[in-house]
């Protein structure tokens, strides 16, 4: 490739780079603004909206409730979605594409679509506004995430390796455990920090299933900004931002690390 080419296509890729990010880093300062309004570029410098939200408890309060689903969810998720790529990857036929055509599903279905149906059934299952109900309602979002991570990592797995294990009189439980489990945990880890994110960063589902005894860090953002709009926001946003980005780039990683080996 020539040296101009390269040099067009670095600056393209620049570009994009600054086009996707730009709205997301203007955040950052606007939650540093002295006064209590979300204005660009901030007047001022001043902590105060990073200290209300550790100490204002309506907003701990949806983090801890943020975090304590998330969790659920990445847990459920990834033993769920591991299973369900196993079986995959042992069915022969059309019939595993078409499974897995199903079962990533709900990354392709509209989010409000979904949002409706589910409410629809949590009226009559009364699961609105609680903890059982949003784990299930996020684990079912998640759980495609996890399945491609893991039939990543199935796909270059060496099922000699399990023939080997078992001839050496090794049964499934100890051949899973020491042999395929450690070589897919890189796509393992993946799904469960994709899945933690997934459901941390929620938002269109949780507007629907939300009460005010059960409320989540997305679901107060939104509240919050339609209600005063207040510089805590933004602060809420420019973390999520850096903890988003940071588990992220963790899964890439992993992602990456498995695909060298």
């Amino acid at each position: 490739m020539q040296r101009h080419t390269r040099i067009i296509l670095g600056l393209f890729c620049l570009l994009m780079v600054v086009w996707l990010l730009a709205p997301t880093l203007v955040v950052v300062p606007m939650s540093f603004n002295e006064r209590k309004s979300l204005a660009f570029p901030p007047s001022g410098f001043s902590w105060q909206w990073y200290v209300n939200f550790f100490t204002n408890p309506e907003w701990s309060t949806s983090l801890f409730n943020s975090v304590r689903v998330a969790a659920l969810v990445a847990v459920l998720a990834t033993v769920l979605g591991t299973l369900a790529a196993f079986g995959i990857d042992r069915m022969r036929g059309r019939s595993s594409g078409l499974l897995r055509a199903m079962l990533i599903t709900p990354m392709v279905v509209p989010g409000v679509v979904l949002a409706i149906g589910i409410y629809a059934v949590y009226l009559d299952a009364r699961l609105v506004g609680t903890l059982t109900g949003f784990v299930l309602a996020h684990t079912m979002l998640a759980i495609p995430f996890v399945l491609i991570a893991v039939s990543a990592s199935l796909e270059v797995f060496d099922k000699r390796l399990e023939t080997a294990a078992a001839s050496l009189g090794a049964n499934r439980l100890t051949t899973f455990r020491t042999i395929t489990l450690p070589l897919i945990a890189p796509g393992l880890l993946s799904g469960l920090l994709f899945a933690f994110v997934t459901s941390f960063d929620e938002i269109i589902v949780a507007l629907f299933i939300t009460s005010p005894y059960l409320k989540t860090l997305p679901v107060q953002i939104f509240t919050s900004i339609t209600r005063d709009a207040d510089p805590t926001v933004a602060a809420v946003g420019s973390m999520l931002f850096v903890l988003t980005t940071l588990l992220i780039t963790a899964g890439l990683l992993l992602g990456a690390r498995q695909k060298g080996n």
